[in-house]
């Protein structure tokens, strides 16, 4: 017998960004921004948050300028 592929059908996510009508996603709300990092502080991926390209764009920006500003860490320390 031939075994057929099954085709997961995902649930499509939408832009919480687009939701809120968010027009700019501020570098200094690291409560919000924190959310879009990794547990070893890397920026999540546009699938993986459900953020369309230009909210995602503009929060790898403001991710960016809070690791400039010392506000988010550019790595988690290992051992904690």
């Amino acid at each position: 017998m031939a075994k057929l592929k099954v085709r997961r059908a995902f649930k499509r996510r939408h832009c919480r960004f687009c939701a809120d009508k968010v027009d700019y996603i501020d570098f200094k709300d690291i409560l919000l921004i924190r959310r879009f990092t990794s547990d070893k502080a890397k920026i999540k991926a546009r699938r993986a948050t459900g953020n369309c390209s230009q909210h995602q764009r503009q929060l790898s920006r403001a991710i960016k300028r809070a690791r400039y500003m010392a506000l988010l860490p550019y790595v988690r320390e290992l051992y904690r």
